[in-house]
């Protein structure tokens, strides 16, 4: 047998009150007294009522939806910012729908347009992967924009930025200064703005010191891809003694790739760094040196923004990555 839902007009009866009166209760900043709001909340505690915000919010325009579109939702950091972000959303109030970009077809853009179908109000865009027509759809039906990561600034958004070009000449100042001689940058080929900007970094300290460097990057971010770079470097004629690569799960390959292949010590013999500061990198066997990514602040960020109202002027947060010391760098 199939139970109908509780209704307000059940709430309403059983607490002797209107249908207006049980719809004033529930809405914040409404006009209703105190007595009879005690008894909406009463009537609807005893038959489980629960407020129908989806159909509240097809008349207001504002149903609590926000798009948290992503891909490598599998990666470390991206599932610890995508678990801060729902944490945040839940406690303003609003609910996260997650929209997983891995595939190129037809299929995400699918679940973006119910997405859409649904009035969901704004979208957080979690990194330079999805493609900008994703963007173009939700700005087109009137939802707000967040972007991390990302080298994409539109009208009436909000992007949010980290120092990773910093990052990366603090990295390479980091190495020197530990001794290291023969320095290497090791990255993916997803060619993010953020890999990218690392990189950058990395590379403008050693044209200034006259350093001749190694890079190397295959593959998407992964640790599949730290192992199979890490051995390119360690094969190289003149093997690296100090290695900074672009994310955390990188440097975890690399170190194995060192350890388990080239039965290398670390940092004895190669010096790695980092950057995210995943849960792994703190992990005894890696001891990770890294940049650790302000999780936390990039979502209040977020979140923050969205709970304003709304603004033409696109805007720009950036945020600074604090580096952590830890055993895979000599002192």
């Amino acid at each position: 047998m199939i139970r109908q839902q509780v209704s307000a007009k059940d709430v309403a009866e059983l607490a002797g009150v209107s249908r207006t009166a049980v719809s004033r209760a529930f809405t914040p900043g409404a006009s209703v007294s105190a007595e009879t709001r005690a008894k909406v909340y009463a009537a609807a505690e005893k038959l489980g009522y629960q407020v129908n915000n989806l159909a509240r919010g097809l008349l207001t325009s504002r149903t609590g939806l926000v798009a948290l579109i992503a891909a490598e939702i599998q990666t470390p950091y991206r599932s610890s910012l995508l678990a801060a972000l729902s944490n945040k959303l839940q406690a303003a109030g609003k609910v996260g729908l997650l929209i997983n970009t891995d595939r190129s077809d037809e299929s995400v853009a699918q679940a973006l347009r119910q997405a859409i179908s649904y009035r969901t109000e704004a979208a957080i865009i979690l990194s330079g992967m999805p493609d900008s027509s994703l963007a173009e759809m939700c700005l087109r039906n009137g939802m707000r924009l967040v972007f991390i990561n990302r080298n994409e600034e539109r009208p009436g958004t909000l992007r949010i930025r980290l120092d990773d070009a910093v990052a990366g000449r603090q990295a390479f100042a980091s190495l020197t200064a530990a001794g290291c001689k023969r320095l290497a940058f090791a990255s993916s080929r997803a060619g993010t703005p953020s890999l990218e900007d690392r990189g950058k970094g990395f590379r403008s300290m050693a044209e200034s010191a006259g350093v001749q460097i190694l890079e190397a990057a295959s593959g998407m971010t992964s640790y599949r891809t730290g192992l199979d770079v890490g051995t390119q470097l360690l094969t190289a004629p003149e093997r690296p003694d100090g290695i900074f690569c672009a994310t955390d799960l990188i440097a975890c390959g690399v170190i194995d790739a060192a350890r388990e292949r080239f039965k290398l010590r670390v940092p004895e013999d190669v010096s790695v760094v980092g950057f995210d500061d995943i849960d792994q990198a703190a992990w005894e066997s890696y001891s990770l040196t890294t940049f650790r990514q302000p999780v936390e602040d990039i979502s209040e960020a977020a979140v923050n923004y969205l709970s304003e109202a709304p603004n033409d002027t696109p805007q720009t947060v950036t945020l600074a990555s604090q580096m952590v010391w830890r055993g895979s760098i000599r002192r």
